[in-house]
């Protein structure tokens, strides 16, 4: 069985600690059984690997999120950059045609599918291996995972299950998504689970699934459509479209941390970061990203969030409406996660002219690094704050450390690396800032050196 991973979002749900560079799987706040703290990504891998699946698993990753989440998976596991966010009906697509067109994967193979960002026990993870059997045995198109409900909520899909068989399988009656509050209390008096989005199905099934779409049954060909598909969901697209479901109930533990308000419940400490809490605030917690402190007095209830791209102030159980506050339309992150390391805009101001100024801090991880790259428009300035490394400038290669500087010109390369780790204040300067500097693919950090260091 292959495991695919769907790892999505618009970073909005934990803002200002998640953003649409960062999304709330990179966010590190779960208590680690190790001591600190680990993001959700870095859980469920850490659980998978613990039930001898991550080797056989997958993730479709947006592509400006792809080297974060390679970086939350210790590059483990292969990462597909999704282009442009289609639904996961579209991920797993893409995801299918990956296996079997670069990993030789066969049509009578089972695929399972499961959002990234599940918190649940670890004997969850165990269950995954029983619906391989589970599929074949009952004949079935799709074998899913359904939890028993904890209360009549209005946020889930539902699983209403029909009666048990002669052999034991649990058919699926109906799917309804996110019903009323007063239908909901009708459905777990009708024994209906909560759906967790997890469901196996074999290759050729979904294939045959992506045929009726009109989609191609090639990987290259879905790619350069990608842009143009519409958004579709796996639930709508595939399983309320299916007869033959049957599901597996799960009674373990379960839940979606998509809100501050069931973040906070699993924090190990009522402040995490900079400040205190004090006088009568019971369930109030502070999570602090910035180096200034937040003091909470006298305030029960309350999410005191905080980060470089703003600050949420809320009472808990209204903290989800901060998605529809921030709207639709895109912001630019202030704060970044990358696989080499994070980065923070600390300024940005008119130049002059036509041109604007940002200012950046880069902070590098010991033994990263940031590959070879193409300027393609503007000024980049370079100041070592601290550590030491090598830069490598139109191919040349330099030794620098803390004080000092170097820079490049439009239509040149550069690349940065270091052993000990480096923090950067970048400066640029140009008519289009959010244009990103082109990776050169074809080299590593050790070949980029190389050349570098041959003489002419």
């Amino acid at each position: 069985m292959h495991l695919i991973l769907l790892c999505g979002g618009a970073g909005k749900r934990l803002w200002p600690l998640s953003n649409e560079q960062r999304s709330k799987l990179f966010v590190e706040l779960l208590p680690s059984p190790e001591g600190g703290r680990e993001s959700m990504l870095g859980r469920v891998c850490r659980q998978l690997d613990q039930t001898d699946l991550l080797r056989s698993t997958l993730l479709v990753s947006q592509q400006n999120q792809a080297s974060l989440a390679s970086r939350h998976t210790n590059g483990l596991i292969p990462i597909i950059g999704e282009p442009f966010k289609r639904g996961t009906f579209t991920a797993a697509a893409l995801a299918t045609l990956y296996l079997e067109s670069r990993l030789g994967g066969r049509e009578d193979e089972i695929i399972c599918i499961a959002p990234a960002d599940v918190f649940a026990g670890d004997d969850f993870f165990a269950t995954f291996k029983l619906l391989p059997d589970l599929l074949k045995a009952a004949k079935s198109d799709i074998a899913l995972i359904g939890t028993t409900p904890t209360h009549a909520s209005d946020q889930y899909g539902y699983i209403l299950p029909g009666n048990r068989d002669r052999s034991g399988f649990i058919p699926v009656a109906e799917f309804l998504e996110k019903p009323d509050s007063g239908l909901a209390e009708t459905l777990l008096e009708r024994k209906a689970l909560w759906n967790c989005g997890v469901y196996a199905f074999t290759t050729s099934f979904m294939l045959a699934s992506m045929e009726n779409a009109g989609m191609p049954a090639h990987f290259d060909d879905l790619l350069r459509i990608y842009e143009q598909l519409p958004e579709r969901s796996f639930d709508k697209q595939v399983a309320e479209q299916t007869k033959n479901a049957v599901v597996l109930p799960y009674t373990g533990v379960w839940r979606d941390i998509g809100s501050w308000d069931a973040l906070s419940q699993l924090l190990d400490a009522n402040v995490c970061g900079n400040g205190s809490i004090s006088g009568h605030s019971p369930g109030s917690h502070i999570v602090n990203d910035l180096p200034y402190p937040i003091h909470v007095l006298g305030v029960p209830g309350i999410i005191a969030a905080a980060s470089p791209d703003g600050i949420l102030i809320a009472d808990k159980t209204s903290s989800n409406e901060i998605k529809a506050q921030l709207g639709d339309a895109p912001m630019e992150p202030m704060y970044g996660e990358t696989k080499w390391g994070n980065y923070r805009v600390i300024d940005r101001s008119p130049g002059g002219g036509n041109t604007d100024v940002l200012t950046v801090k880069l902070s590098l991880f010991p033994g990263n690094h940031i590959g070879l790259r193409f300027h393609r428009t503007g000024f980049k300035a370079w100041t070592v704050l601290s550590g030491s490394g090598q830069v490598i400038l139109d191919g040349q290669a330099f030794e620098v450390k803390a004080g000092d500087q170097f820079s490049i010109t439009s239509q040149g390369s550069y690349a940065i690396g270091t052993e000990t780790g480096m923090e950067i204040l970048e400066v640029r300067c140009g008519e289009t800032l959010n244009v990103d500097d082109m990776p050169l693919e074809g080299y590593d950090w050790k070949d980029i050196v190389e050349r570098a260091q041959k003489p002419d």
